[in-house]
């Protein structure tokens, strides 16, 4: 049976990427007094800066910020002014310091799961910020054990595994990322409950992993979350090895 289920952070439990999306699109507002939005592709840029950035600068607002003001001396050739740049950190920091919004019944959700396995909080980014959201949340009480990685990858996973001594095979992830939370576990030979959220970031829509097939169920609220992990328990009995 499915013995540990593993829950993501931003935009599963507690919203986050409107607050991206809205400062993108001030970032464009900035540089739009330098440039022409339509011939300079502004946003397909800043996203080129983001992906490229992210070894370097990692996940989260910080990263982001460093990447919008190296796009921005990039896409106006030095010309944009320092108070402009100061305004972009400014942006930077507001999403820093955004409040903590719970997803409607994500807290019965995980409550409801948690009453039959064991539960873990696994999420990506800075790692100041995301302890702060964390506290922020009210939800820590609810995990038995809260893991902050810089990458969602195959690897990370396999080590929070190992260390809870479970294999994949008893593990479910919840995510709104099929890039970053479940094609990783369904690789590793877990399972996945998909729970979109109504904006993604472009990075996290680069994937050709589907969520129509036999190891996970997608879900459209939290309230439909413990419902899918106990369908994917029944899955799960159904293929282990007697």
């Amino acid at each position: 049976m499915i013995e540990l289920v593993g829950f993501d952070g931003d935009d599963t439990l507690w919203h986050s990427e409107g607050y991206y999306q809205n400062a993108h699109a001030e970032y464009e507002r900035i540089v739009a007094r330098y440039v022409d939005l339509a011939d300079q592709r502004l946003h397909d840029h800043l996203l080129a800066a983001q992906r490229r950035d992210l070894a370097v600068f990692g996940y989260g607002a910080k990263g982001m910020t460093l990447s919008m003001l190296e796009a921005a001396i990039e896409i106006t050739d030095t010309r944009i002014s320092a108070a402009d740049l100061q305004r972009i950190i400014a942006i930077g920091k507001q999403v820093l310091t955004h409040p903590v919004e719970l997803l409607p019944g994500i807290r019965a959700a995980v409550e409801a799961v948690a009453a039959h396995h064991r539960v873990v909080l696994i999420t990506k980014g800075d790692l100041i910020h995301q302890e702060q959201k964390v506290a922020s949340s009210g939800l820590a009480d609810l995990f038995q054990r809260i893991e902050i990685v810089s990458e969602k990858g195959e690897r990370a996973y396999q080590r929070v595994l190992d260390e809870c001594q479970v294999p994949a095979e008893r593990f479910a992830m919840v995510g709104n990322s099929l890039r970053s939370d479940i094609a990783p576990v369904c690789r590793l030979g877990g399972w996945g409950v998909h729970v979109p959220y109504h904006v993604t970031w472009a990075h996290e829509l680069d994937t050709d992993f589907i969520d129509e097939q036999a190891r996970v169920i997608r879900v459209e609220s939290a309230d439909a979350i413990a419902t899918a992990i106990a369908e994917l328990t029944e899955r799960a009995q159904a293929h282990a090895p007697v």
